[in-house]
């Protein structure tokens, strides 16, 4: 290659590369605007974390939380006198913070007591056995050590696939079976052995105690809470996307957003979300409206029933969306039973939503459901006068016609039953949670501000 030139053109600069035999070739666009197209992808990623940082500031502030853990556990690395108060082993408080250091408060806590719970009862055994193995002579030591480490770690290991066990104490489990074997496989060649294992639990108290007190005390993220708001939005968007779909279907108006029909995906999602925010909700203290000890399992009763309107909401959408066509006069018929049925289901859950939200016992459940049961009777008595008084001649309407027209009433009459369920779930869940009675006054305001709506 001897050189590069340039030829103008009418749309641009034309970049060529003369080649040894006398030719020409024109550099490609790739190469061109490759430095371009990073720096975009750069720009863009910068873009998208700030919009992910001013969208959820939470996040942002967990991660400052975590800096100031870490800063606030190095002074035990860098101070002197703090470093041999520690043996010298103050990294493993740094550590410490790295691997329980955790979103949530109730996280936090049940790693933290995970950690310290499995490294003192491994630090004890592991200790007691390497002074049993000592007494039993040099010969029989490493066997007695290596029988102990296979037969605790199998039983550890074993206690990770129970249930109970696994859901609150597997980090636990695993914890104590690192810091056995270590303690009885080091023990064989270190001489202070308790000393070492001193040390080892002082600085994960260290560091677990400085992650409590910083994920407590600083803008503190409760699990519970999170929870708690998480079937409440699930039940708001459930009853959006209940109406949307509805209103979509029999009206030729409707401008629904794709978001709110596709709402009902949010509470198909988070059954993972929901048992785990409920496992770590356990752990925490009182917080705000919640006691220690608040039926956070109820919550996942909840959810499920959440789950279970989802799954029909989902086939009501995938039915609508069908390419069958129906009569007008049949639709416009039985649109009005359907819309109302639609209707009362969703305010039933809207008012579950309100229920979760103030954390009173619902008063007014009992009538809007009575209602929901009517709207059901009513379409129920539509689609058997369908059979003996048809809306159309029968020449006139085939059987391919009338299939999703009985379809969608049929999947509402089953929202409507599987949010009667919910409905008991809830009603549940507050009396083990003990909310509140709402007053008089509040039910009168409850009710004009939904006459308002």
């Amino acid at each position: 290659m001897e050189g590069n030139t340039n030829t103008n053109k009418e749309i641009g600069v034309e970049w060529r590369i003369n080649m040894g035999d006398g030719t020409s070739r024109v550099l490609e666009a790739e190469s061109r605007f490759g430095l371009q197209r990073f720096v975009s992808k750069v720009g863009g990623f910068f873009q998208r974390a700030w919009r992910l940082g001013v969208n959820e500031p939470k996040k942002s502030i967990h991660c400052v939380k975590v800096g100031l853990a870490l800063s606030l556990v190095s002074l035990f690395y860098y101070m002197r006198p703090l470093c041999e108060g520690v043996g010298g082993n103050a990294m493993w408080a740094v550590m410490t913070v790295v691997v329980v250091f955790e979103y949530t408060v109730g996280a936090t806590l049940c790693k933290c007591v995970n950690r310290a719970t499995g490294t003192f009862l491994a630090g004890a055994l592991g200790v007691g056995v390497h002074w049993v193995a000592s007494q039993s002579g040099e010969r029989f030591e490493p066997i007695i050590l290596q029988l102990s480490v296979f037969l605790l770690a199998t039983a550890a290991t074993f206690s990770r696939f129970i249930p109970l066990i696994k859901a609150r104490f597997d980090y636990g489990a695993m914890i104590f079976i690192l810091t056995f074997s270590l303690i009885s496989v080091s023990g064989y060649r270190v001489e202070k052995l308790f000393e070492m294992a001193h040390h080892r639990l002082s600085t994960i108290a260290i560091g677990t105690s400085i992650c409590i007190i910083t994920t407590i005390l600083f803008c503190p993220v409760w699990a519970g809470t999170e929870l708690h708001n998480l079937i409440r939005n699930n039940m708001d968007k459930l009853s959006d996307s209940l109406d949307g779909c509805v209103a979509d279907y029999f009206s030729t108006d409707s401008e629904t957003s794709d978001k709110t029909l596709k709402g009902y995906k949010s509470a198909l999602n988070s059954k993972a979300t929901e048992e785990s925010l409920a496992n770590f909700a356990r752990w925490e203290l009182a917080h705000g409206k919640f006691n220690f000890g608040h039926p956070w399992l109820e919550y996942v009763k909840v959810g499920a029933s959440l789950r279970s309107c989802a799954y029909c909401i989902e086939a009501l959408n995938g039915s609508m969306n069908s390419d069958a066509k129906v009569p007008d006069a049949l639709k416009q018929h039985f649109g009005n039973f359907c819309v109302r049925l639609s209707n009362k289901s969703s305010a039933v859950m809207r008012e579950l939503a309100v229920v979760m939200s103030s954390m009173k016992k619902p008063t007014r459940i009992d009538f809007m459901v009575e209602e929901m049961r009517n709207a059901v009777q009513e379409l129920e008595n539509a689609l058997k006068s369908l059979s003996k008084q048809p809306i159309l001649p029968a020449e006139a309407v085939t059987l391919v016609e009338v299939v999703p027209l009985v379809t969608v009433s049929s999947l509402l009459i089953e929202i409507a039953a599987r949010t009667e369920k919910l409905a008991g779930a809830v009603k549940g869940a507050a009396e083990k949670a003990e909310f509140e009675v709402e007053t008089a006054e509040e039910a009168k305001t409850g009710q004009s501000s939904k006459g308002g709506n």
